[in-house]
């Protein structure tokens, strides 16, 4: 008993002592954790992940996690366990959480462990951690105005930085969402702007009397691009207020071409303020540059506007419009020359050489050079115009145009002399006009050792002129370019030039006068002004040279004003180019107090110059003709157009009234009608080109009498593929012009018809006219075969017709057995209609003299049979003549017909061959009609002649 007790109390002491060992280690988790949760949302996103450790694991219970214990007051979160072996844990939201009323929470957590059993004895628990958690926004909330409208009133003319400002909040908790990122202003085409802080201001300078107050709708986004909730009303009043300016200008002016002088200003008044006033001085510009070549001119050639100037001849066109006459500008950028001049566009690596003969190698002195250029700031190299130079073995430069850091430089080498004494070479000037963008005219009149330089009509004298010695003796021939230079040793092009070029022109033997200079360079366009009487010492005028611009100047309000409403824009060409022309005028007044003077601000406009009614040119005439080989062998050859009409239209449409004829409806309705009208304005080009193979210069030509052409002041010229007449003149001489051209071919064997094309043009090439083409055949003569009378033998008729030859008016057809000539398609078609005609006529004649015969036979038929038949109970009386003359003139009527139905129905033609077999089969039967009319009448007809 002893012993067993001893054992027990030994067994319990043990069973304590390996209990007490069962749960020995707390929990362990890290001491800090930062969290993020979403509004939207109840999982919180700890860093590091919650996970509690203990070291009795892996023994049950004691090495298990039964659960987290949050500390603090009102702590919306909860702590779960995930997994009691591995100690993993989450926390969540309880209730949806709200970051506009608390961002970050903050809170303590502790793990514990199961325990020692089921029961939990013996629990152990962790440390405490901190948690801290921040709560994320969502753009849940729109902003929100602070006004529920803004009002304020501004003074008009004046243009402000900030007229008021308007202000949004955003309940959001975040600041992405909470701040507002931008306004905007709803409202469409106001002249007000927002920007992003809610400072609104004028775009533009407001005026009372357009609008007195605008109201806007102000919208406003947050950084998460909610818009508003609401937008707000704003309202801007306008507040009148006396500002010194020109009322009454009208900033689009529309100019209609064709109709001279258009008022700019008809109503214009200075607005003063009733400020007193000693002088008032205005500048007005009409601003032109953009258009052509600095305004608008005519576009004709160059060489055209030179004659229509009053220049001589002699005037060489180095930069045409290509043709086939000139075609070395071919592969040039250009403006195509449509509705303004034609100009080349030079980019630095283009060039083109001038043919041979163009231009005489050495030029007679005194010469002219002229040009229309655009050039702006360029390199510190040089920028050749026009250079003519050594064609092979060097590379000397006889005479060349250039530009060189904004500087003309002209360069002219002396040819060889026996004096060997230094002479001028080279002249400078420097002009702000080479390096502006700008278009400008130069002319240059050299008369060696003097040279003078024209831009825009006014006079340059060289500021450098330097020496050189004359060129050496030399064989070697010269190669002309334009763009560039070309360098003979080396054989290649150097100094390109960089700009725009028009009009380019020598002209040899005779300098280049002033009065045509200025003419050149006029403008068609421009300021006009007509002074009245009363107010004409009151103001002084002034104009520029091209009128583009004016300055007056007076003291005198009330004349100044009358003065202002009479100046006038005027385009006098007949297609001016349309536009726009920018139109400013600048205003300075004086007043007694100068402390109080007013400003009057520039007005600006401008004047739109509309599209033109485009002319339709139109070349008709007669377009296929044919003529024998004889008169394209004669010296004067055949008229190509000799009918030809030239005629020039416009179409335009018109409003017509068209009275209703409906019942209750007494307002007439507008209709557009499309009226053509003709219009008469001159040429300045009509090109002649062959169709087909080019002209063979040994049998073939064409001419035009010379001194009509001079006597008209036009030009032709010609080649292989045609000819070109030139030159700004009438529609009706240049008519009577292409009348006279002929082509003339001195071998005309082979030769069955030839074609060509008629192309007429006005303004360079701006409009351009139908292309009128014309076909001429060859006739060609045959020897005619004589033939027999074949009206009685009709058979033979129908063999021998294609054989015949009939002459038409002197052509002669030709004859198809001739081996040597094949007819053409027109002279195939002549003979099968003549061949034709003279069938049916010799046809007509048989059948009469057939019908006359048969009617022959009736009656003597008649008078055999007349007693056969008993009337002795008629009594008749009939007048013979009447009878014959009837019968016979029904005869011929039904022959007339019969004549008419053979020529419309191919059913009723009748050969020879079928007027004899009807004449046997008929005969019986009309010869019993022919004796029953006959035995009516008792009387001799013998002696009628038929």
């Amino acid at each position: 008993m002893r012993i067993c007790g001893a054992v027990g109390l030994l067994l319990g002491l043990l069973c304590a002592v390996e209990a007490a060992k069962v749960n020995k280690h707390k929990p362990w988790i890290e001491t800090t954790y930062h969290g993020i949760v979403t509004e939207n949302d109840d999982k919180v996103l700890l860093d590091p992940p919650l996970i509690a450790l203990d070291k009795d694991a892996p023994l049950r219970y004691a090495g298990e996690i039964c659960g987290f214990r949050i500390h603090g007051q009102n702590v919306p979160f909860e702590a779960v366990v995930l997994d009691k072996s591995t100690g993993e844990g989450v926390i969540r939201a309880k209730d949806k959480l709200d970051c506009e009323l608390q961002k970050e929470h903050t809170f303590t957590i502790q793990a514990y462990d199961c325990g020692e059993g089921p029961e939990g004895d013996n629990m152990k628990k962790s440390h405490k951690a901190t948690v801290h958690v921040r709560v994320n926004d969502v753009n849940e909330y729109s902003p929100v105005f602070k006004e529920k409208s803004y009002k304020t009133t501004v003074i008009e003319g004046k243009k402000y930085d900030s007229i008021l400002k308007v202000e949004a909040v955003d309940a959001d908790c975040s600041f992405q969402f909470s701040q507002i990122c931008s306004y905007e202003i709803v409202t469409p085409d106001v002249p007000f702007s927002i920007d992003k802080d809610g400072n609104i201001k004028n775009t533009e300078k407001l005026n009372y009397s357009k609008d007195r107050m605008y109201k806007l709708t102000v919208t406003a986004y947050d950084c998460g691009k909610n818009r508003a909730s609401e937008d707000v009303l704003v309202k801007i009043n306008i507040k009148p207020t006396c500002k010194p300016s020109w009322q009454g200008f009208n900033k689009r002016i529309e100019y209609e071409p064709g109709t001279g002088s258009l008022a700019l200003f008809p109503s214009l008044h200075l607005e003063t303020c009733e400020e007193p006033i000693t002088s008032i001085q205005v500048s007005i510009m009409l601003e032109t540059n953009h258009i052509g070549k600095g305004c608008d001119r005519d576009t004709y050639s160059e060489k055209s506007l030179h004659k229509l100037c009053g220049a001589s001849t002699g005037t060489v066109e180095l930069l045409p419009a290509p043709s086939s006459s000139a075609n070395w500008t071919v592969g040039l950028p250009t403006d195509n020359g449509h509705d303004s001049d034609q100009v080349f566009e030079f980019n630095g690596t283009q060039a083109i050489k001038v043919p041979e003969g163009v231009v005489s190698t050495t030029l007679k002195e005194p010469f002219t050079i002229s040009v229309w250029m655009r050039h702006g700031p360029g390199s510190r190299e040089k920028e050749t115009i026009l250079c003519n130079s050594d064609k092979t073995e060097m590379n000397r430069h006889h005479y060349s145009l250039y530009v060189h850091n904004c500087r003309l430089v002209l360069l002219l080498r002396q040819e060889p002399t026996e004096s060997e004494n230094y002479k001028p070479a080279e002249f400078h000037w420097k002009l702000d006009q080479v390096c502006d963008k700008e278009w400008h005219h130069y002319v240059l009149n050299i008369e060696f050792p003097a040279v003078t330089l024209f831009v825009d009509g006014a006079t340059f004298e060289p500021f450098l002129v330097t020496e050189d010695y004359p060129l050496h003796a030399s064989k070697i021939e010269t190669q002309l370019t334009i763009g560039a230079c070309w360098q003979g040793g080396s054989v290649r092009m150097t100094q390109y030039f960089r700009g725009n070029l028009a009009g380019l022109m020598i002209r040899s033997g005779k300098l280049e006068n002033k009065k045509v200079i200025d003419c050149l360079y006029t403008c068609k366009e421009g300021l006009d002004v007509q002074l009245p009487e009363e107010v004409a010492s009151a103001v002084k005028v002034e104009f520029n040279p091209n009128q583009s611009s004016l300055s007056l100047e007076g003291d005198d309000i009330e004349s100044f004003e009358k003065v202002m409403q009479h100046i006038s824009y005027l385009n006098s060409r007949q297609f001016p180019t349309p536009g726009i022309r920018h139109l400013r005028v600048t205003t300075t007044v004086k007043c007694f107090n100068e402390e109080t003077c007013i400003s009057v601000p520039d007005s600006e406009g401008y004047v739109m110059v509309l599209q033109p009614e485009e002319p339709k040119i139109s070349l008709s005439g007669i377009d296929h003709f044919a003529r024998g080989a004889a008169e394209f062998e004669s010296t004067e050859g055949v008229t190509l157009f000799p009918e030809l009409r030239i005629v020039s239209t416009i179409t335009r449409e018109v409003e017509v009234e068209a009275e209703t004829e409906t019942e209750g409806e007494d307002d007439p309705t507008v209709q557009e009608t499309v009226v053509s009208e003709e219009i008469m304005h001159n040429l300045d080009t009509c090109e002649v080109t062959v169709v087909g193979d080019d002209l063979n210069g040994d049998h073939e030509s064409l001419e035009v009498d010379l001194a009509q052409i001079q006597q008209r002041t036009l030009e032709m010229s010609s080649s292989n593929v045609g000819m070109v007449i030139t030159g700004v003149n009438t529609m009706a001489n240049y008519e009577q012009v292409l009348h006279l051209i002929r082509y003339r071919n001195w071998h005309t064997e082979a030769l069955f018809d030839r074609k060509f094309k008629l192309v007429c043009s006005e303004l360079n090439g701006r409009y351009i006219s139908n292309e009128f083409k014309v076909e001429v055949n060859v006739i060609h003569t045959a020897n005619p075969v004589d033939h027999a009378n074949n009206a009685m033998v009709q058979p033979q008729f129908i063999n021998q017709v294609q054989h015949a030859s009939v002459d038409l008016s002197g052509h002669n057809l030709v004859n198809t057995h001739q081996g040597s000539v094949v007819p053409s398609a027109a002279t195939i078609v002549i003979v099968v209609c003549v061949s034709f005609l003279v069938f049916m006529i010799i046809l007509g004649v048989f059948r009469i003299r057939a019908a006359h015969q048969s009617t022959m036979r009736d009656q003597e038929n008649g008078k055999e049979n007349e007693m056969d038949w008993d009337d002795s109970a008629l009594t008749i009386t009939v007048n013979p003549m009447e009878t014959y003359e009837d019968q016979h003139s029904s005869e011929e009527e039904g022959d007339e017909e019969e004549e008419e139905s053979e020529d419309g129905e191919e059913e009723d033609d009748i050969t020879s061959a079928e007027s004899d077999s009807s004449e046997d089969e008929g005969g019986e039967q009309e010869d019993q009609q022919g004796s029953s009319r006959q035995q009516q009448l008792e009387w001799d007809d013998s002696t009628l002649n038929y």
